[in-house]
């Protein structure tokens, strides 16, 4: 009994979290747009019986689906997603590993202070700091004026309302979420390998490349899909930090939903988007089954 309350508490924590939400959205998303409040017809009507779910079957459609594929809007801003995402993730891993690597060979005395400066951003408030970017990327903010002083520019960069500041952004929110898994698999590291690698003839390049990225890989992993899954549907840090021009579907969806009005079409493309990020989610769940195996 112990055992099945157990078990039965993460799958009614994710029935009541993840699939009733889902199945909401997902009824939306096959409804009619109506000038009513909320914004929409629902085709299934629970309160009819067999009835109304006979009915709903026989008028099943998908227009709205199809209406994504037929709007370049959408699948523009989906490729811009991914693009954005996947960019910003290589740039994070570009600078979490070396940040995770000197954590790992710093003496144990200082890892809990390297630890605690990591996690220290996670005290303030996102929104707050994504505003602070904001202050510091601008015309006049701190970095123009700090690149006017030394003699860098002649005059103030064009930053903000880019989608530099949207990497920016992305890179210093979700850092963390790099380095604590990659900080974490070099710290079970056993320094003993790479010694051995360079009594064998390695260089110390060698020995970093072939052995120590090697064993760093789950957390390299868990990283890099910790930092795109999230950043895939970021919605803050374009909408403050990208201009007009900074194409990514979250946008979209609070523009349609919010904007527009049109509950059923936002539904679809939260559907859709959902259904592109279980890929990465399940990928990332079968590296977390295999680092456990792994361990055991």
């Amino acid at each position: 009994m112990r055992r099945l309350v157990l078990i039965a508490v993460p799958y009614l924590w994710l029935l009541a979290l993840f699939l009733v939400p889902f199945a909401i959205v997902l009824k939306i998303s096959l409804s009619d747009t109506a000038l009513s409040i909320p914004p929409y017809a629902p085709t299934l009507d629970f309160s009819a019986g067999w009835e109304g779910i006979r009915s709903f079957f026989a008028e099943l459609d998908f227009d709205n689906f199809v209406w994504l594929t037929q709007d370049d809007l959408y699948w523009k801003a989906y490729l811009s997603s991914l693009s954005i995402a996947l960019v910003s993730t290589a740039i994070t891993l570009l600078v979490g590993y070396p940040i995770a690597y000197g954590m790992a060979r710093a003496p144990e005395e200082w890892r809990p202070t390297l630890m605690m400066l990591v996690i220290l951003p996670f005290w303030t408030s996102f929104l707050i700091r994504v505003y602070a970017w904001m202050g510091i990327l601008s015309s006049e903010g701190f970095l123009n004026q700090l690149l006017l002083w030394v003699g860098i520019v002649d005059e103030p960069l064009t930053i903000l309302n880019t989608n530099t500041a949207v990497y920016i952004g992305i890179v210093y929110t979700y850092l963390p979420f790099m380095i604590l898994p990659i900080y974490a698999a070099l710290d079970r590291l056993d320094g003993s390998l790479i010694e051995a690698a360079e009594d064998l003839g390695c260089s110390r390049l060698t020995a970093f490349w072939l052995v120590t990225i090697p064993l760093s890989r789950n957390g390299i992993v868990a990283g890099c899909f910790l930092v795109f899954i999230p950043a895939l549907g970021e919605f803050v840090i374009p909408s403050l930090l990208g201009g007009s021009g900074t194409l990514m579907i979250g946008k979209v969806l609070w523009e349609e939903f919010f904007s527009n009005r049109d509950w059923p079409v936002a539904s679809a493309v939260a559907v859709v988007l959902l259904l592109i990020l279980v890929i990465p989610i399940v990928l990332f769940q079968r590296n977390q089954q295999k680092q456990a195996e792994a361990d055991q």
